[in-house]
């Protein structure tokens, strides 16, 4: 049953479904206790069947009755939660949900300790019968949600889709109702703090791919949060990030060489934005050989490996223009653990790039 389980979750609802020849369940969804994910009952008892008996494979639609009477006490008996369709959390339990997880958010924004699964053991008690893995996925529901808004979310709970619009409702809710916790998340999140130890070995990781989302339907205006930002200090605060981050560069860069056997490039590193300023169209050169220089823009922040960042009309250009000599450096949970990923080349072949300005003036270009 399990290995079933485990399958819907690698090829996906549809592709799951289409291979072993099932419609989508009518009443009744098994929960997967790995990871909290709701699965196809009749389905699923299908394809177990064939994990169980190879010789005579999986089950077809019509091979057996699902519902109330077959598929869901056979399911139950082995453990498993089943949950009836249109009987989805109600909105006390995903009131409880979100308000366990801004909690956890806020103490994880501080850099304080705590444990997951003791708070998944607390919110269970107020739960109608939920799993621990459920209320682990409904936390990474909760991720998605804060992810598609633009705010941080807690990183031990990957972002998930297939959001309950109550539960959607509800974070939106939260975060107009605690404008002001969500603001000291925000800017616990982007306070700079340099590293404690200068480690560089095994901090570079794959940047994550581009995620195919469902453009959703919403009903009434965008949710923004409104509150009093110091910009002054805000703006001194993602300097001294940004230039940590580019300090921290800087001496990757001069361990990469020498770890490549090439110590004569060490002293040909420039940090251009120190230097000269912005505007250059990348912060730090550096080089694979003497005759081959890498151009280096920095992007850094305390969040996590799939975070959203900025990057200027000027940045983008020149990554175009200098092609595969242009590489976009991008430092996450710099407070933590620093880690980066790189992009070579023209950033607009590995990114989705969204327009959130505009520069306004009384010039219209000729038609």
């Amino acid at each position: 049953m399990q290995a079933a389980l485990d399958e819907f979750g690698l090829l996906g609802r549809t592709a799951f479904l289409e291979r072993y020849g099932f419609g989508k369940s009518r009443d009744y969804l098994v929960c997967n206790p790995n990871s909290g994910e709701r699965c196809d009952s009749k389905a699923i008892i299908g394809a177990a069947y064939g994990y169980q008996y190879p010789d005579e494979g999986p089950l077809k639609p019509g091979d057996f009755s699902g519902g109330e009477a077959t598929v869901v006490p056979k399911l139950q008996s082995l453990g498993f939660e089943v949950v009836k369709i249109g009987e989805d959390w109600s909105q006390e339990e995903v009131q409880a949900t979100v308000a366990a997880y801004f909690e956890m958010l806020a103490l994880d924004s501080r850099q304080e300790a705590y444990v997951k699964a003791a708070f998944n053991t607390a919110l269970r008690q107020q739960l109608n019968g939920r799993s621990k893995a459920s209320v682990e996925f409904k936390h990474q529901n909760v991720s998605s949600v804060l992810h598609s808004m633009g705010l941080p979310f807690i990183p031990g709970y990957k972002p998930s889709s297939n959001v309950q619009l109550l539960l959607r409702k509800a974070v939106q809710q939260y975060v107009l109702e605690h404008a002001e916790l969500v603001g000291q998340v925000v800017d616990a999140m982007e306070e700079m703090k340099a590293p404690g130890e200068r480690e560089f070995k095994a901090v570079l990781v794959n940047p994550p791919p581009v995620e195919i989302v469902v453009r959703l339907e919403t009903q009434g205006p965008r949710v923004r949060l409104p509150r009093k930002i110091d910009f002054a200090a805000r703006d001194e605060s993602n300097r001294r990030l940004g230039r940590a981050g580019e300090q921290w560069v800087l001496e990757f860069e001069q361990q990469r060489m020498n770890e490549a056997g090439q110590p004569e490039l060490y002293q040909r590193v420039d940090w251009i934005s120190d230097r000269l300023g912005d505007g250059a169209g990348y912060d730090i050169l550096s080089y694979d050989t003497p005759s081959q220089p890498r151009y280096i823009e920095v992007k850094t922040t305390n969040s996590t490996h799939a975070s959203s960042f900025i990057i200027s009309r000027n940045e983008l250009d020149f990554s175009k223009e200098t092609e595969d000599a242009f590489f976009l450096y991008r430092v996450f949970q710099f407070r933590q653990e620093p880690a980066l990923y790189m992009l070579q080349g023209d950033v607009s072949k590995h990114l989705h790039l969204e327009p959130i300005d505009y520069r306004a003036s009384f010039r219209r270009l000729a038609e």
